[in-house]
């Protein structure tokens, strides 16, 4: 018989729209109180809708809603039906959300202080919605479909698409304006990869060393972590060995790297990213 998928459970369901909700509610209101008072601009299609807003009679959450329609189709042909949904709640949400707040004169006219709150309130809604399966900006599902297109990374299409955007803005606000832009777009962008992968960012390290059976305990009895022998062979000596591979938080890395410098100060240790870790027995061991 064909393995039936679990459905969505009534709290995970809550809990999704809850923090998509709250998500999409920041950042209406980091747009409203805080960026758009002060003639500052995010990146993507929100950029666009705020240019044509300022040039234009009508209001932001409009052009942010209607200009997003036909990304939104392309998410759900390319994507999934139940991300095209989250998406247009929370685009609908941030839409509604700068409507009500359209005729607030901001919190600050301090520049500075807006690209600083501002940017880490959007970084923070931006990051809920994504983690918890939506988006607020078409602009992923273009640079996407360019990257298939043209054999370019993600993240390049995304950077010339809003340098474009900031250029636009240039002409529109001023070049003071444009600049404190790229400036929040960055802060948004760090704060959001926190928020999307966690505080608790978590490290994968390949150790080579003749010492491996030695390490693999050292990490278990001092670090409470599991590892994993993986069989490898000496390009050069032609010896056979074991590569010893492990996953740690970014807190332990350091104390990683010095536990296998004691036992050999001339291993090999290799450090990656790792942008998400699922299954297995992560949890960390109590150590004496």
């Amino acid at each position: 018989m064909p393995r039936q998928h679990k459905r969505e459970t009534l709290s995970s369901y809550v809990k999704r729209y809850f923090f998509i909700t709250l998500g999409a509610v920041m950042m209406g209101v980091a747009l409203e109180i805080f960026l758009v008072p002060n003639n500052i601009i995010d990146g993507g299609i929100t950029g666009i809708s705020i240019v044509l807003s300022k040039i234009t009679p009508l209001k932001l959450g409009i052009y942010i809603f209607l200009i997003n329609l036909p990304f939104l189709y392309i998410g759900y042909k390319q994507i999934g039906r139940t991300f095209a949904i989250s998406t247009l709640y929370g685009i609908a949400v941030m839409s509604i959300t700068t409507m009500l707040l359209h005729h607030s004169e901001g919190f600050t006219h301090e520049t500075i202080l807006a690209v600083l709150y501002g940017g880490v309130m959007l970084g923070i809604g931006v990051g809920l919605v994504i983690r918890y399966g939506g988006a607020l900006d078409g602009t992923e599902i273009v640079a996407i479909l360019l990257s298939k297109k043209f054999r370019m990374p993600v993240g390049q299409i995304i950077m010339f698409i809003n340098l474009f955007i900031f250029v636009i803005a240039g002409f529109v606000f001023g070049a003071d304006s444009a600049m404190y832009s790229i400036f929040t777009y960055y802060i948004a962008a760090k704060v959001m990869d926190i928020v999307v992968e966690g505080l608790d960012e978590s490290k994968s390290v390949t150790i080579i060393s003749n010492s491996y059976d030695e390490i693999s305990q050292a990490i278990v009895d001092r670090l409470g972590r599991s590892s994993t022998f993986i069989y490898a062979k000496g390009g050069y000596s032609k010896e056979d060995t074991q590569m010893v591979y492990c996953v740690v938080s970014r807190l332990e890395l350091a104390k990683l790297k010095s536990i296998v410098q004691e036992i050999d100060p001339s291993a090999f240790i290799a450090i990656q990213h790792v942008a998400d870790v699922q299954g297995g027995n992560l949890a960390k061991r109590n150590v004496h």
